[in-house]
């Protein structure tokens, strides 16, 4: 049996090395649409068939993570409801493989690529067009040939490609100039050919399965990060309060080891700073622990793999400690507190997280201020 699973690793580690080095050829413009049959977010499967009524089908290769997809989101319910009268039909199709995300690659999203995920994206945007997995179906990605998140492939009433490339020529929509999609979308439905056949793409690339050992690599890496924890006193509150000079979104989580929910959640916490670190954001975690327990709170923080930069209450004292970063706090826990770069208490919890609401603040809160 163990030979049977090195020749099975040998094999699979082999074909990732080989889909890396060959990665797929977009689909040729003339070329018949490829043949599908994929889960979609509203629980049904959907083939290339369910699409024969349409005069036009656009299919765009998107996701959830990729800022560039999601600046375009607005755009495509727009575009399916103006051409929609006209007989034409776009499907969402995400290519990406969930596992071949790094976590710094969330930076500018709430959440990753899985389909559970997905569900979420379409519901909360309102998606007026069905949004199919790809993720698990290779084959599918591969056999259009999609580079990068959006990617357009528009057909004719024969199912033949016409057009492929980018949306428009900008992310931004105050600096678009050319609309491609709409342009090749006009000319079909009069009868003529497209202005423009084929342009770049620009956006996050897909990722593709063979990307997968390059993520745990990644984990590996982050694992190895060195776990500290430093006492800190009112002084040290008060400060870590008022947020002066960092320029950055801070994070406050306190907590107890003997604080089951904070156990719980902790590792969610740790997953949120891995997500937005590399932006202006950080996380401290403040232990209410006393000060004897500090070896008890190390070995919990290194087991979480908690790099972020960690505190522990200094003293018995631990009204005054609690006064010295927030008055009106009881020092319940968990208790969590969104600061901003100007020291504003952003948003706070009392209890457990919403970590979905809570990233969607940290990023909006993020965009908001240096849309990337």
């Amino acid at each position: 049996m163990k030979w049977i699973r090195a020749v099975g690793l040998a094999w699979c580690l082999g074909w990732m090395a080989w889909a890396a080095e060959n990665p797929p050829a977009t689909l040729p413009l003339g070329a018949t649409a490829p043949d599908f049959d994929l889960p979609g977010v509203d629980g049904r499967r959907w083939a290339l068939k369910d699409f024969a009524h349409a005069r036009i089908l656009v299919v765009v290769f998107t996701c959830n993570h990729c800022p560039t997809a999601q600046y375009y989101e607005p755009r495509l319910k727009q575009i399916v409801e103006d051409y929609r009268p006209k007989g034409v039909v776009l499907v969402a199709i995400s290519p990406n493989a969930p596992d071949a995300v790094r976590l710094d690659e969330l930076g500018w999203s709430d959440m990753g690529d899985s389909f559970e995920e997905m569900k979420l994206r379409a519901r909360e945007r309102q998606f007026n067009f069905p949004y199919l997995y790809a993720g698990d179906a290779e084959e599918t990605a591969r056999a259009y040939g999609p580079v990068a998140t959006p990617h357009v492939f528009v057909f004719d009433e024969q199912r033949r490609l016409r057009y492929v490339g980018a949306v428009d020529d900008s992310e931004r929509v105050q600096n678009v100039k050319r609309h491609y999609l709409r342009e090749a979308l006009d000319a079909l439905l009069a009868g003529q050919d497209p202005p423009v056949k084929q342009t770049k793409v620009v956006g996050c690339s897909v990722k593709w399965p063979d990307k997968i050992p390059q993520n745990r690599a990644f984990l590996e890496k982050l694992a190895r990060e060195p776990v500290s924890l430093e006492p800190v006193d009112e002084p040290g509150l008060r400060a870590l309060r008022r947020n002066e000079g960092t320029g950055k979104f801070r994070l406050v989580s306190f907590w107890a080891t003997w604080c089951a929910p904070c156990v719980a959640e902790f590792g969610d916490f740790i997953t949120t700073w891995r997500m937005y670190r590399h932006r202006d954001f950080e996380l401290v975690t403040v232990s209410l622990n006393r000060p004897e327990e500090r070896p008890r709170v190390l070995d919990f923080l290194q087991r979480q793999q908690a790099s972020c930069r960690n505190l522990i209450f200094a003293s018995e004292n631990r009204e005054a400690l609690i006064d010295a970063f927030d008055p009106t706090w009881q020092g319940v826990v968990p208790y969590t507190v969104l600061i901003n770069p100007e020291g504003q208490v952003i948003w706070r919890e009392t209890g457990s997280v919403d970590f979905l609401a809570l990233r969607r603040l940290i990023v909006r809160s993020m965009n908001e201020r240096k849309p990337w």
